[in-house]
């Protein structure tokens, strides 16, 4: 493992010797603060709790964490460096984990200096902040998640947008695989797809979160989903290396 934080460190610094990092931390902030305390109507339901916070948290990170993801790949591709990074002595999967997991550690600094609606909401009230805890934990993973897809598809291309689209329009498929009109749509033609959406659709298991559930089973399809795109990201490293 030594080689792979040795990869994450060096991706991490990345991240904040680049404007990126503050760019997208005031943006991720200032969205959150817009949505739960306006949209969310925070103070008009008069309870004290994150619902509103978590509720939007996945849709933020649907528009964002491709953002974070698209140059992984992609612009090693198209810079000629990514030759460079796998002569190095560590395997492909290293490479990938690595990258990921700097990219996971961004998100998670992110989502720490949300603090302040914590604070918030128990000086307001005295909420189970067992349950915010539950919500922040689901809060990461789906946040793994879209950067597993986002880091797969940045393997795909050496465009940043088209890395950046590719990854929105796959996360959000899993986003709403469980919504009723996708369901209903799939069950009248092919029930066995309905079946499959339900079970694959990342909201569906973060909303366990949300209300305090840290289950075994949501855990498991986590480390599954982000275990598979990561390697998907590897082998399309491994095809795509020399173009």
């Amino acid at each position: 493992m030594r080689n792979t934080f040795i990869i994450a460190g060096r991706e991490l610094s990345a991240y904040f010797a680049t404007p990126v990092a503050t760019v997208f931390i005031v943006i991720f902030l200032v969205l959150q603060g817009a949505l739960t305390f306006n949209l969310g109507s925070f103070f008009e339901r008069g309870q004290a709790d994150l619902n509103p916070f978590f509720t939007f948290i996945p849709w933020v990170f649907l528009l964002l964490v491709p953002a974070i993801t698209m140059r992984l790949w992609a612009e090693e591709r198209r810079l000629g460096t990514i030759e460079l990074l796998l002569t190095l002595p560590l395997t492909q999967f290293q490479a990938v984990l690595g990258k990921f997991l700097a990219a996971w550690a961004f998100c998670a600094i992110a989502l720490l200096l949300t603090f302040p609606f914590v604070i918030t909401v128990n000086i307001l009230g005295s909420p189970d902040n067992g349950v915010i805890a539950s919500g922040y934990v689901g809060s990461l993973l789906v946040a793994g998640a879209f950067l597993a897809v986002g880091s797969a598809m940045s393997a795909l291309t050496r465009n940043q947008v088209i890395a950046f689209v590719l990854a929105v329009a796959v996360c959000f498929v899993f986003a709403v695989a469980s919504y009723p009109v996708v369901t209903d749509f799939l069950s009248r033609n092919t029930p066995v797809l309905a079946d499959i959406a339900r079970r694959v659709a990342v909201i569906d298991r973060f909303q366990d979160f949300t209300r305090g559930v840290v289950s075994v089973r949501d855990l498991i399809f986590f480390a599954t989903f982000i275990g598979f795109w990561l390697y998907l990201n590897a082998v399309l490293v491994e095809q795509r290396k020399a173009d």
